[in-house]
């Protein structure tokens, strides 16, 4: 029972982690460059929610219908905020240097990380920003009596939607991808930059719009973990970040399902290690399965092997 209850734990923090993790995948799956900003859209976007929350004063005695509508109202406008910082941060730190050599934009987006931090630091304070839970409902799915007491297995109304939501988005990104006109724009730019165009291709428009789709997604994920736990602060985006990150590169960099698998696996092992060892060395655990695993598969569990242009 315990472990069926970590399981679930696992596969929502999994589940936060692949969405972030997707908007990783796809701007290096593009244009070949690692944003590590983008945690930091994350945690702009959880910000976000917080701000707007409280503009709402919504809280869990509200009707549903109000909560819906609020909600939804919170996604879109954190989607909105955590999309004009990406288009910024591309605009600003990337475009300049998109011919330079690969170590520039990558100084750029640490630089812009640190800018993000400090820019809601500042504004916000640093301090951690809670919040009580506006949907606390869940459902027990078994219960046990060990001695004295009562041990329950649950499954929250917010695990569902985080889990469910997070397959629903994977897969509709994924056909995008594969079947529009944007995602075979970005397929070109993935393969030869100057070919797509010369073929007629916005290459400039592309990155832009993968960005914001990639904020987007971090904007999402942003929200949910908010929702979850209640609480973020303007650091939450760098943790969030190096984990999402690591999970790109356990599925295979450059693949959705790939960035979303990585992104339940690092979320399982936290989550198990926690549970059965040492809180304090979760983070270790995860790293080692991710060297293991590239030892013997350096492009990932579903990535693909790079193939050198002669």
């Amino acid at each position: 029972m315990y472990f069926l209850q970590q399981l679930i734990n696992g596969l929502t923090l999994g589940s936060i982690y692949g969405l972030i993790a997707i908007g990783y995948t796809m701007v290096y799956g593009i244009i070949g460059m690692i944003n590590f900003a983008h945690g930091d859209v994350f945690m702009v976007g959880s910000i976000t929610t917080f701000i707007v929350l409280l503009m709402f004063a919504l809280t869990g005695g509200s009707g549903p219908f109000a909560i819906a509508l609020a909600l939804a109202l919170v996604i879109a406008i954190s989607m909105a905020v955590a999309a004009t910082f990406n288009w910024t941060i591309e605009r600003v730190a990337y475009r300049p240097l998109r011919g330079s050599f690969r170590l520039a934009p990558l100084i750029s987006s640490i630089g812009m990380s640190i800018v993000l931090q400090e820019f809601v630091r500042i504004a916000q304070e640093g301090r951690s920003k809670p919040i009580q839970p506006i949907i606390k409902d869940k459902f027990v799915l078994m219960t046990k009596s060990v001695g004295t007491q009562d041990f329950a297995v649950t499954l929250s109304y917010m695990q569902i939607v985080i889990i469910l939501s997070t397959l629903v988005l994977m897969t509709v990104f994924t056909l995008i991808i594969q079947r529009t006109a944007l995602g075979r724009a970005q397929r070109a730019c993935e393969q030869d930059t100057k070919m797509a165009a010369l073929l007629g291709i916005n290459v400039d428009r592309t990155i832009s719009i993968t960005f914001i789709l990639g904020a987007i997604l971090a904007a999402f994920a942003g929200f949910m973990f908010f929702m979850y736990y209640n609480v973020t602060d303007f650091h939450v985006g760098f943790a969030a970040g190096i984990k999402a990150f690591t999970a790109a590169v356990l599925g295979g960099i450059g693949s959705i399902p790939g960035a979303m698998l990585g992104g339940m696996l690092i979320g399982l092992i936290e989550v198990m290690w926690s549970a059965y060892f040492s809180v304090e060395y979760k983070d270790v655990a995860a790293f080692t399965i991710l060297v293991l695993v590239l030892i013997f598969m350096p492009q990932g569990l579903l990535g693909k092997p790079e193939v050198e242009k002669i």
